[in-house]
């Protein structure tokens, strides 16, 4: 019985039969009911079937949007299962990353459905707008481009979505912030029309609200975020942002401004709650600050003085050496008054001025002073940070002290030869040597008790920066010496003290850091400078050591190899004959002692090594697991490097006899002898010129007499054309007056005979037209005499026909009568029949009467 029952019960509906029977009731329903009961169903079904519910639905969801936008219920439920086809079950079937660029296109391709939801962003209800943008933050990340161009298409588009910034409900304003962050990331035409819009304010508003850097949540760094993405390689809304007192409200922000702290709830007495966020809060404003800063941009410098105005260079100084500041913002707020004065001669000028109070501690002929009351001035400051030894955490705060000195003198030959003399001068005296970068470089690493590779290198880069490609600067230093004459002490040069370091680095097997930082500063140094080339060569003994130290194997040397081949390149190249090694003993030494394919290989290799390479690329931070970093090279220095490796590598080719000098004026003789042969050549095309002149000269004399002659024949036509041409007009008008009597003779007789024919022509037109009527008159009456006969034959012919319709009936009639007759008859013979043959047992007489009929 049961199988019975089973077998008459309807299938089972699979879920394909069933979302498809949802999605024709959605699409053909026309009650707002129907189209709801139709949408939830589909909802149960996204999560699991997306493409299926896709695939039938989806058309119709998004003209839900439309139809059914006054319902606050059924938009709800529509917006929930767009998003849930957006983001199915991980364990569905039919899952796939293709679905969400299906969705993302049909939305796309058609502006109406992004304006649709962009006009969800203008109701109230707090799910509208959530979802909304949940939906565009989908679509978008999956067809970016196209979402770009859909929202900068729809009418008030930007707009909606920057007035989501203020809508007071958290849920609603985070996700417009997130949308908006991803939406300007990659749009410059998107951050100009947020900036229009007002969002600078609004996202400072944010920032205030949720409790400003210190206290405020994630939101503060999502509004960062944005704030970043609208002023990123942006000139234009830099312009914007310092114009409408943007750069007041950083002020404000930054710890040490006047600012309102987020109150945390009404049983909390004091407002010092932090937020773990703070730091990062803090870190990433102050990289907002260095995007204003860019080094080439043209909106660099009215930001550097805005920012300056503000106050923010001694806000950031401030926030470097607060104890209390984190070691992450202590070096961006360094690297950040390094950008602010970078370039800017003003600002320069003053920097030096301002006072710190020191991270290290000044020392007191043993007293301590108190800490409030401690301040130096910032050039010492930032000196005894980068010079001091410290751990290796502490790098990158040393580096970013550093990149603060380099920005101090950049580009300021005045401040630069300044900050020289002051070095040379504290060294003299024998100062404090942990503040004087040119005593830490000449007393080498052995002057210091703890081994700090970076204590030198930071003070060669120190003075690689001021010396480098100045003419001046190198004078100045090349008179400091080591010894007294008069006491019998040895004179020592700079430079030879400097070469005597890097010769001990390399033998004593050293950090290669500090090889390296010997090595970048006597390379610039000695570059174009014939007079600091004479001064290392007056130690001969030196370049031996330099060719051992390329000649030494191994990989782990490459670095120094490469830089000691460069500089001896630099030696043999800038040297002259009245050098204390001359030239041509020079080459001698390299190409017997090192050899020529060495000394390119070594170049080729330092060329090619990932540090030089890869400079561009690679990090100049600290280590994080506290050893050393891999930190070799100064900036300025690979790029020296890469614009001279070749000039390099031909050096040694270089015929001993050819000389390349600067003078002190900075003229090359090469150069001189260039322009010289160039005067040469130009004289004498000169010259071949002026032969040439003189030529066309006698040609142009000639030329002229043809000329005149040639004139004098020319007017004597002219009068000759002249005559003719008066006689000509004369006859032309003669024969003008006589054709115009001739065509106006002609005319007349024209008009009269066209006059003769018209009235020829009316006269038979007339004729004509009397014959026509004539004619049509008697067509007339021969036609209404043939219409009378044909209605009379017609009459004749309806009579006829009546005449025949009446007897055809009576002979109907008559057929019918002589019909019903022949039936009637017919009808009794066989009634007669019947009776005769009635009798059952007739008599034989009977029969034999009964058959007398039949015969």
């Amino acid at each position: 019985m049961m199988r019975m029952l089973e077998a008459q019960a309807p299938a089972k509906q699979t879920a394909t039969d069933t979302i498809n029977t949802l999605s024709g009731r959605l699409a053909s329903a026309t009650l707002l009911e129907d189209r709801r009961a139709a949408i939830l169903g589909l909802r149960s079904f996204a999560k699991e079937y997306p493409a299926s519910v896709a695939s039938g639905a989806l058309r119709g969801l998004i003209a839900s949007l439309t139809k059914d936008a006054e319902d606050v219920d059924t938009l709800k439920v529509v917006l929930e299962t767009l998003l849930m086809l957006f983001n199915p079950d991980e364990h569905s079937p039919e899952a796939s990353e293709e679905i969400a660029l299906w969705l993302a296109d049909e939305f796309t391709q058609r502006q109406d459905n992004i304006t649709i939801l962009l006009d969800l962003l203008e109701t109230p209800d707090f799910y509208s707008r959530l979802y909304s943008l949940q939906l565009i933050r989908a679509i978008y990340g999956a067809r970016p481009d196209r979402t770009q161009e859909c929202i900068l298409t729809a009418p008030l588009g930007t707009p909606r979505l920057v007035g989501t910034l203020d809508d007071p409900r958290e849920a609603v304003h985070t996700e417009g912030l997130v949308l908006m962050n991803d939406l300007s990331r990659a749009s410059t035409e998107l951050q100009k029309l947020f900036v229009f819009e007002n969002a600078f304010e609004k996202v400072f508003d944010m920032i205030q609200a949720d409790g400003s850097l210190t206290q405020g949540s994630i939101i503060v760094q999502d509004c960062l975020s944005l704030l970043a993405n609208l002023v990123r390689f942006n000139a234009s809304n830099q312009t914007t942002f310092r114009e409408t007192g943007g750069v007041a409200r950083f002020a404000q922000l930054l710890p040490g401004g006047a600012k309102k702290r987020k109150p945390r709830g009404p049983l909390e007495e004091e407002d010092d709650w932090v937020s773990p966020q703070a730091d990062k809060n803090v870190w990433g404003l102050l990289a907002i600050l260095r995007m204003f800063l860019v080094r080439g941009s043209t909106s660099t410098l009215p930001n550097q003085n805005a920012f300056h105005k503000h106050g923010l260079l001694q806000q950031t100084l401030n926030m470097a050496f607060d104890s209390s500041s984190a070691l992450p913002i202590k070096v961006e707020a360094l690297n950040t008054c390094a950008d602010i004065i970078r370039g800017n001669a003003r600002i320069q000028e003053g920097f030096a001025q301002l006072q710190v109070q020191p991270i290290v501690e000044p020392v007191t002929n043993g007293a301590a002073s108190p800490k409030a009351s401690v301040t130096v001035y910032i050039i010492d400051a930032l000196l005894d940070l980068a010079l001091t030894p410290a751990a290796n955490e502490l790098f990158d705060l040393r580096f970013a002290a550093c990149e603060c000195i380099k920005a101090y003198f950049y580009n300021h030959s005045k401040i630069r030869t300044h900050f020289l003399h002051r070095a040379i001068d504290g060294h003299v005296e024998g100062g404090d040597e942990t503040a004087n970068a040119l005593t830490t470089l000449l007393a080498g690493s052995h002057g210091s008790q703890t081994i700090d590779p970076y204590r030198t290198w930071f003070a060669s880069t120190l003075i690689f920066h001021l010396i480098f490609d100045d003419l001046e600067a190198k004078d100045i230093l090349m008179k400091v010496v080591e010894g007294d004459a008069e006491s019998g002490e040895e004179v020592v040069t700079c430079i030879q003290t400097l070469t005597a370091n890097l010769i001990g680095s390399l033998q004593l097997g050293e950090d290669e850091r500090i090889s390296i930082a010997y090595l970048m500063i006597l390379t610039a140094w000695l570059f174009e400078d014939a007079s600091a080339v004479n001064d290392f060569l007056g130690e001969a003994s030196s370049l031996q050591s330099l060719v051992q130290a390329v000649l030494r194997p191994g990989d782990d040397h490459i670095v120094t190899r490469g830089l000691c081949a460069a500089l001896l390149g630099v030696i043999y190249e800038f040297s002259t004959k009245d050098s204390p090694v001359p030239r041509r003993d020079l080459q001698s030494m390299l190409t017997s002692k090192l050899g020529r394919e060495k000394y390119l290989n070594a170049i080729k290799e330092l060329r090619h090594h990932p540090l030089v390479r890869d400079f561009e690329v690679m990090p100049q931070i600290g280590s994080a697991g506290g050893s050393l970093p891999d930190v070799y090279f100064d900036e300025t220095f690979v790029d020296f490097l890469k614009d001279n490796f070749s000039r390099l590598s031909r050096a040694i080719d270089r015929d001993p006899g050819i000389e390349i000098l600067q003078s002190h004026e900075g003229i090359d003789r090469d150069l001189v002898d260039s322009l010289r042969g160039q005067l040469d050549e130009k004289n004498q095309a000169i010259e071949e010129l002026q032969g040439k002149i003189l030529t066309l000269d006698q040609r142009l004399s000639q030329e002229q007499a043809d000329h005149r002659r040639t004139q004098e024949s020319g007017l004597s036509q002219l009068a000759t054309i002249k005559k003719i041409n008066e006689d000509l007009h004369n006859n032309h008008d003669n024969d003008m007056r006589k054709l115009e009597r001739e065509h106006k003779q002609s005319t007349l007789e024209l008009e009269s005979r066209q006059n003769l024919q018209l009235a020829a022509l009316n006269n038979k037109l007339q004729q004509a037209n009397q014959d026509a009527a004539m004619n049509l008159a008697k067509s007339k009456q021969e036609s209404d005499v043939k219409l009378h006969e044909a209605v009379v034959a017609r009459a004749d012919l309806e009579q006829r026909l009546s005449s025949s319709d009446r007897a055809r009936m009576e002979a109907l009639d008559t057929l019918r009568s002589l019909e019903a007759t022949q039936k009637k008859t017919r009808d009794e013979i066989a009634t007669v029949t019947n009776t005769l043959r009635k009798p059952a047992n007739p008599s034989p007489n009977q029969r034999i009467a009964n058959c007398e009929p039949q015969v």
